[in-house]
């Protein structure tokens, strides 16, 4: 449980973070960019959606304490990856303009709904 809300706390500072970035230093060096406003979109929604899975680590880091078993780890750990691979994709896209990670970005969506459903599953069955 400790290492799940050490993970979440880690997510969440990088989350601020980046968000932070974003909105200053990044907003500054795209506002000339053909397809600056769209990259900014997504880095907007990258950080959106990696600050809320940062506090689902820390929810099921909770439930793990509360519940026992495997399945809020395993959601903890699938809100991980789909944040890695759903924000990630869109920084990356956002920093680089290669679209053709957008591929990536799904795949990160299936993750984080997976741990939500891990969640569900953890939570009926405490």
């Amino acid at each position: 449980m400790r290492s799940l809300l050490a993970l979440a706390s880690l997510s969440g500072f990088l989350a601020v973070a980046l968000g932070a970035f974003g909105a200053h230093t990044l907003r500054r060096k795209l506002e000339h960019a053909p397809d600056g406003a769209r990259r900014l979109e997504w880095w907007q929604t990258g950080a959106s959606y990696h600050l809320a899975h940062a506090l689902a680590i820390g929810f099921a880091g909770l439930l793990a304490g509360q519940l026992g078993g495997m399945l809020p780890s395993v959601a903890a750990w699938a809100f991980f990856a789909g944040t890695l691979l759903f924000s990630g994709s869109l920084y990356v896209m956002c920093l680089t303009g290669i679209r053709a990670l957008g591929a990536v970005t799904p795949l990160g969506g299936l993750c984080l709904l997976g741990g939500w459903g891990c969640a569900f599953w953890a939570a009926l069955q405490g």
